[in-house]
């Protein structure tokens, strides 16, 4: 079954197959950077996502094989990102960006061609499996562009790859290849460029085919350990839990067991 999503705009795409949605940056002239366009598009395509019954697991990636997102575009920093208020507006995309993101229980995984950079690593964090190109070229060149870079993305940084990596990679806005970022823990894996679609695809099957709400369940006890413990919504987490049990699937689990079959979990 496909279902193709409206965002909005041509520069960002959405489209489900087989309960697999795949977001896909289109803007390869400009090496997918990420445009007022994009920014105003991608919550409404993660709320779409979210809502979507037939939806298990979402692809985020880039047009081509040059880049996944190669940053903010800076041809509208001039002005999207010097008066004040014109700041302001940027910064509220932004917001609504991340809003969008905590609201998505779904699992994710980023498919990484090519380069990699600022507002791209933004998204890549946001992701919870990243899959890399062997050609993928990461990095957050802030620093050469004399650019504030917020609270909340370094935080995230330096969640995923550590004070001192995170450090270097802000500090030095240097670029540094796939390899380097499967050793900070950035990436997951690193593959060759024609097996990176294969790679992805076959590994969002699989999470496809498993149990919906185990899978939500284990992504929201993952979500509240990156939130201060005082902060935690165990609650949560329990409840998501409970409903596993309480679920027809807990019960279709232990009969394909019982029958040695593949299991058919309907998310309820």
């Amino acid at each position: 079954m496909s279902i193709e999503f409206d965002t909005g705009t041509e520069q960002l795409l959405c489209e489900a197959v087989d309960g697999i949605a795949t977001v896909t940056f289109n803007n390869p002239a400009r090496y997918n950077a990420m445009t007022q366009q994009i920014r105003t598009a991608l919550p409404r395509a993660l709320a779409a996502v979210q809502a979507s019954d037939e939806v298990r697991v979402i692809v985020v990636t880039g047009a081509g094989d040059k880049a996944f997102i190669s940053g903010a575009d800076i041809s509208e920093f001039e002005s999207q990102r010097t008066a004040p208020e014109a700041r302001h507006e940027y910064d509220n995309n932004y917001l609504a960006m991340n809003q969008a993101w905590q609201k998505v229980t779904k699992p994710v995984i980023a498919m990484v061609g090519g380069y990699c950079l600022g507002a791209g690593m933004l998204v890549l964090l946001k992701t919870d499996i990243r899959i890399a190109s062997e050609q993928a070229r990461f990095g957050i060149p802030a620093a050469k562009l004399g650019l504030g870079f917020a609270y909340d993305g370094i935080a995230m940084l330096e969640r995923a790859v550590g004070k001192a990596h995170a450090a270097e990679i802000l500090f030095s806005a240097r670029q540094f290849d796939a390899e380097e970022a499967r050793a900070m823990h950035l990436v997951n894996r690193v593959v060759p460029p024609h097996m990176l679609q294969g790679e992805t695809y076959s590994l969002a099957r699989q999470i496809a085919a498993n149990a919906p709400l185990t899978v939500r369940a284990c992504k929201a006890g993952l979500v509240q350990t990156g939130i201060p413990l005082p902060q935690r919504d165990l609650v949560l987490v329990a409840e998501a839990v409970e409903a596993c049990f309480d679920s027809q699937d807990y019960l279709e689990g232990q009969a394909a067991f019982a029958e040695k079959r593949s299991p058919r979990f309907l998310g309820r």
